[in-house]
């Protein structure tokens, strides 16, 4: 059961429009890494746990995709499934959701394209795996993603275990800040590196708890400032990867990516699928450590600042 938004044509399911309505806790999740960002099976299992972890946490998971054209927030266990292993699937961005809903086509909606439809619905908090940035030569391919433009005019606070490490991370930041994003470290003082817990790079603020965290979204928020938070959350110390290997995998896989002419939107799943093989599964076993201690920390925050609000 769903209902359809007035301002925008997205479906809501039954739950979270009633959670949304109590005020309850609602966290927001992207399916691009249910379909672009994992392979089958591993995909499946993890969309599942996402639901699973955040539900446990107190709040209740808003799986966000396109389906057949409608803009679908809160999916039942035959779209995750079919996000999962269906090759047609596409990955739509921000700026791709009007023509893909328009095509009828099926998509896996990235950081910036929840982010905007999170917004509509009302939904303030949104865990996933690790933003998009400017990616490494930057200064001569421009490639730079719509995310950090999506967190400068959109106001949901996006949980990350910050950038991954394929990209340029002190050019991230340098973006943020032009886009006027807080970057807040969870615990942290240090902008993790996806993998890694220490990019080398500092975080704007550090607050120590779920609750300093709800209350600093609440308040950004009553301000007008009119932008995203950046949350972020490093990998769980268990799960880090030893920097000097990754790094070594990173540039045999960007390698790869350059000696292919593999460019734009398919940059990332080809490198997240590459690194999976170089690494021997390692940052498989490493990513979904992470988006999983992502989804727990966004549903604490989201239960806390319904507590706020």
């Amino acid at each position: 059961m769903s209902r359809h938004s007035p301002a925008v044509p997205i479906d809501i399911s039954a739950e979270v429009i009633a959670a949304l309505a109590s005020g309850g806790a609602v966290v927001a999740l992207e399916s691009t890494i249910i379909s672009h960002g994992m392979p089958y099976p591993d995909n499946a299992a993890n969309a599942v746990e996402l639901e699973r972890i955040v539900r446990a946490a107190g709040a209740i998971p808003a799986t966000i995709a396109v389906i057949d054209g409608k803009a679908r927030i809160g999916l039942d266990a035959a779209a995750l499934e079919r996000l999962a292993s269906d090759k047609t699937v596409q990955k739509a961005a921000s700026r791709d959701l009007a023509a893909v809903m328009v095509a009828g086509a099926t998509a896996g909606t990235t950081v910036s394209a929840t982010m905007v439809l999170a917004e509509a619905a009302g939904i303030k908090v949104f865990g996933t795996g690790g933003i998009g940035g400017v990616h490494r030569g930057a200064e001569t391919s421009f490639d730079i993603s719509a995310d950090l433009i999506e967190l400068g005019r959109t106001s949901t606070a996006v949980v990350c275990a910050g950038c991954k490490s394929i990209l340029d991370i002190g050019r991230t930041l340098e973006v943020l800040e032009t886009q006027r994003v807080p970057v807040i470290g969870y615990g942290t003082s240090q902008f993790p590196a996806f993998y890694t817990r220490d990019s080398g790079h500092a975080v704007d603020h550090r607050l120590e708890s779920p609750e300093a965290i709800a209350a600093a979204i609440d308040l950004h928020r009553r301000l007008g400032l009119g932008t995203g938070l950046l949350i972020a959350n490093p990998i769980p110390a268990v799960a880090a990867l030893d920097p000097d290997f990754i790094e070594g995998v990173i540039t045999e896989a960007l390698s790869d990516a350059a000696r292919q002419g593999i460019a734009g939107k398919a940059v990332t799943p080809f490198l997240l699928a590459r690194l999976n093989i170089l690494s021997a599964g390692r940052s498989l076993a490493a990513n979904l450590a992470l988006v999983r201690s992502n989804a727990e920390l966004g549903a604490r925050i989201a239960v806390a600042l319904a507590h706020l609000t």
